[in-house]
This record gives structure tokens, C-alpha cells and sequence, in this order.
């Protein structure tokens, strides 16, 4: 038996103004997105805000539905928005943020797994890592260089051809 160690890095920052100018631009984006979130259900508002190589800023939040889980999350809706329209352009960096009608999210959450999946599938189909940029309404900042920081693990396409 063998017992590893895994470390991932992120740079925790104490305020959105320690950013850049075009992190902050971005995190500004998905907050503006967040408050346009369909949560009729959990009253939890999400928006995500992709740049792109070429510049170009693609946005989502989330979408409930009565019928859950039929809806969506922000990461992923912006991501397959960003695949759909700029199918050939990597995806630079994401900034997620989140709040709520019920409570004040003082810390940056993390995306889902199911989330973490796809962006992993965008970063590994671009050769590109993708910037994550986690805010909540106030409070710290977490940034991750790529997204193997937050899956480690991931499951990638090449497992598929081991026969």
C-alpha cells in the first residue's frame, strides 16, 4: 500500500478590488446574471460569466423547474451557451457567484459536481485551462488556475478508450 498526498493551489483574495480590472469586469457580469436567475423554488440566485479567447463575455444563471432536477445550473448554462455559439473558442475564464432571498452567502461556494464535470470536458477539449474565479455576495474570493483544482479526479474522454 501506497498512501499519496494530493494538493490543489487557489489564491484566496479579501475583496473583489485585489482582482484585475478584467476579473472584476467578469465577476461583475455573473453578479448581474445572478439576478436574473429563474429560482422560483430555492430562492438561491447563481450567474456565471464566461470570457472567452476572443474576448467575447457569455453569461448564465440558473434555471429551476418544478420538475426537479429538470432545471439547470449557472455554470452549465453559460458553458453550453458559450459551446452552441463559439463552438471552437476556449473559454478563458469563469467567474461564479451566488446569493440568496433568504440568507446573506458570505463565502464563495463551489460548483456542483455534475458542474465541475463539464467545465473539465470544455477545458480538456480546448487544451486550455480555464481561470475559476468563486464569489458569494460578500467576503473572501477564491481563484483556481485550472479546474483540475477543483476535480482532481475528473473523468476524462481518453479513460474511454482503454480496452
Amino acid at each position: 500500500m501506497i498512501e499519496k498526498e494530493l494538493k490543489i493551489v487557489f489564491t484566496e483574495y479579501d475583496s473583489e478590488q485585489e482582482l484585475g480590472k478584467e476579473e472584476q469586469e467578469l465577476l461583475k457580469r455573473a453578479k448581474e446574471a445572478s439576478k436574473l436567475a429563474y429560482a422560483p423554488y430555492s430562492n438561491f440566485h447563481v450567474g456565471a460569466a464566461l470570457l472567452l479567447e476572443n474576448g467575447v463575455i457569455v453569461t448564465g444563471n440558473n434555471q429551476e423547474n418544478v420538475a426537479y432536477p429538470s432545471g439547470l445550473c449557472a455554470e452549465r448554462v453559460a458553458i453550453y451557451a458559450a459551446g452552441a455559439q463559439y463552438p471552437n473558442v476556449a473559454i478563458k475564464t469563469i467567474a461564479i457567484t451566488c446569493n440568496s432571498k433568504v440568507f446573506q452567502v458570505n463565502e464563495p461556494l463551489s460548483p456542483c459536481g455534475a458542474c465541475r464535470q463539464a467545465m473539465s470536458e470544455y477545458e480538456m477539449r480546448h487544451k486550455s485551462n480555464i481561470r475559476t474565479i468563486l464569489a458569494g455576495e460578500t467576503g473572501k474570493i477564491l481563484v483556481m488556475n485550472s479546474i483540475a483544482d477543483l476535480l482532481p479526479f475528473m473523468f476524462k474522454a481518453e479513460e474511454l478508450k482503454k480496452g
